[in-house]
């Protein structure tokens, strides 16, 4: 059964194709294969990213806060109305990743998103459902990006996952997971994109493959890499200022009272 709750520590790093190949051959050494990869090089996995109209979750997130939450719905490959999907909610706070999730038919998931109403699919994931719905009330997002890719995964000891994604395409448009897999690709041929992810101590054996190999970290987000090239490519968004533009004329407006060293109400929401 997949997990439902996840809480750990992810870092994120770009390398060349020849990177890749040489950080394979001594991960392969530490670390078993993600069940996906046991019959197939690379798994599909497709995402519908859940936005308010004028972005606001992931204006916030590429503001850097301390806390920072991002809505989507997941699948692997290409599903029908019947199949299985994931609909989550990523919640991040100094640094540890919180993920939650709920696995129902897609077609439930769509109404849920939609309505906000608790299917009854969800069974023994009832609490997180509740905290889905809190969001979707909240912020009564709306379907925003497709973003699909390539991965091949690896596990190892105390929790450690290492992915690497290759070929990420996104699309705005037909943005419903059972209208197939396309999309423009986010990243020039030849660069992967590793995450690890580990609830504990970061491996030694790991640390040192990383610094021989000259890997660092680097800040990355595929959501916010998209969106940083719609909007430089004349999408109709607002800026990457964390406040809408009515929020923006409300901070420029007097207060109506002194606010005595208090954070403005609409700074602190």
């Amino acid at each position: 059964m997949a997990l439902k709750v996840m809480k750990r520590v992810e870092n994120k790093y770009l390398v060349d194709t020849a990177a890749y190949m040489r950080l394979v051959r001594e991960i392969e050494k530490h670390t078993a294969l993600d069940e996906y990869n046991t019959q197939q090089d690379f798994y599909t996995i497709t995402n519908i990213y859940y936005d308010t109209g004028d972005h606001h979750l992931i204006r916030t997130s590429l503001s850097k806060p301390k806390y920072k939450e991002k809505l989507r719905l997941r699948a692997y490959g290409v599903p029908t109305a019947r199949d299985t999907v994931y609909l989550e909610i990523k919640k991040k706070y100094q640094g540890v990743v919180n993920k939650r999730r709920i696995d129902l038919p897609l077609s439930d998931a769509y109404l849920f998103s939609k309505t906000c109403r608790i299917p009854d699919s969800v069974g023994e994931n009832a609490q997180i459902a509740q905290e889905l719905a809190y969001a979707l009330q909240r912020y009564r997002p709306v379907p925003k990006v497709y973003i699909a890719y390539d991965r091949r995964a690896y596990i190892g000891e105390n929790g450690l996952r290492i992915t690497f994604d290759t070929n990420i395409r996104t699309r705005r448009h037909d943005l419903r997971l059972e209208y197939g897999d396309y999309g423009k690709r986010l990243l020039e041929d030849g660069l992967w994109l590793i995450e690890t992810k580990i609830g504990g101590a970061f491996p030694l054996w790991l640390v040192r493959l990383f610094s021989e190999q000259q890997v660092y970290a680097a800040s990355f987000s595929k959501y916010g890499t998209e969106y940083k090239q719609f909007i430089a490519n004349g999408g109709n968004a607002l800026c990457l200022n964390q406040f809408s533009a009515r929020e923006q004329q409300l901070q420029r407006m007097p207060p109506l009272f002194p606010s005595h060293g208090k954070v403005p109400f609409s700074q602190s929401v």
